[in-house]
């Protein structure tokens, strides 16, 4: 399997120039090294309908080009309970009963960060465990054997964030978000993530998970995000963000993408122009402020 880049949007409405900023950024860094371009919906968790069918469109009038069809991840769970079973068989799992309010309020480790999990549930008996489950449904957590995990990232250097014992499955049966990404990743041979710098503090937890189900580490590039002039991250809140409201304001898809673009210090007459100027190392560092319209 040839290696490949990949944008992964939530299917929770339309995507807005700062979600738009990112597919350019990760089409660029994937084209511009040989590697394949995948869509896969993240649609585990929201999908609003007609959501997906919006933000295909509007990548499509972007220039972004895929190749392969569109993966959904509600399409791929036996992938992922074949790995929560691999990982329990390791002993490598726990069941945890503990709400979100539960854990916000429980003593943390030392030096953790907030919301980290304390293990609460980590050394139950067995009297514990099914008085527990006689109560409520368990999430899945990962048995976790170190407390943080070094990463590298294309941008941001090296990077070493905590690891907690984090949740694998929910207590509703959905799989969490950092098993999926990395059971996604492999098995669509995506060995090159771009996204939001947001998403970096996760990224060592889904690194430290990768190894232990023996699946290769991507190269990781995480990109600055676009903020209101506030300095918060763009929301549709801010107005006329997404490219049907800058269209309904007389601002045409190209416009957009040429704005992106410049934004990045590329040309922004075509994809194809900005691709034959693109190199990592002299993209901007810190966040765009949209200028609004």
């Amino acid at each position: 399997m040839t290696s490949a880049g990949r944008f992964a949007p939530s299917p929770s409405g339309e995507l807005h120039v700062g979600n738009l900023r990112t597919a350019l950024l990760a089409w660029l860094f994937a084209r511009s090294t040989g590697r394949r371009f995948l869509l896969r919906v993240e649609d585990l968790d929201r999908a609003r309908a007609g959501a997906e069918a919006e933000q295909l469109r509007d990548l499509a009038a972007l220039g972004v080009t895929w190749d392969g069809a569109v993966v959904r991840q509600t399409d791929r769970e036996p992938l992922y309970t074949a790995a929560i079973t691999e990982l329990a068989a390791a002993g490598l799992t726990y069941e945890c009963f503990c709400t979100r309010r539960e854990i916000q309020e429980a003593p943390s480790a030392p030096h953790a960060p907030q919301g980290a999990y304390p293990g609460t549930c980590r050394e139950l008996s067995t009297a514990e465990l099914e008085f527990k489950r006689s109560a409520r449904p368990a999430a899945i957590r990962l048995r976790s054997t170190v407390a943080e995990w070094p990463v590298q990232d294309t941008l941001h250097g090296a990077y070493t964030g905590v690891v907690d014992d984090f949740v694998l499955r929910r207590n509703d049966g959905v799989t969490a978000y950092n098993l999926a990404v990395v059971v996604d990743d492999a098995d669509q041979g995506i060995d090159q993530v771009v996204r939001g710098d947001d998403l970096l503090p996760s990224t060592p937890r889904q690194a430290y998970l990768a190894s232990l189900l023996h699946m290769p580490v991507p190269e990781y590039a995480h990109v600055p995000l676009v903020v209101n002039s506030d300095g918060a991250r763009l929301a549709k809140r801010d107005g006329a963000v997404t490219l049907g409201d800058l269209a309904a304001v007389g601002i045409p898809a190209g416009a957009v993408r040429r704005m992106i673009l410049e934004s990045l210090g590329l040309p922004g007459e075509s994809l194809e122009s900005a691709l034959e100027a693109f190199d990592p190392a002299a993209l901007p560092r810190e966040p765009w402020v949209w200028p609004g319209v």
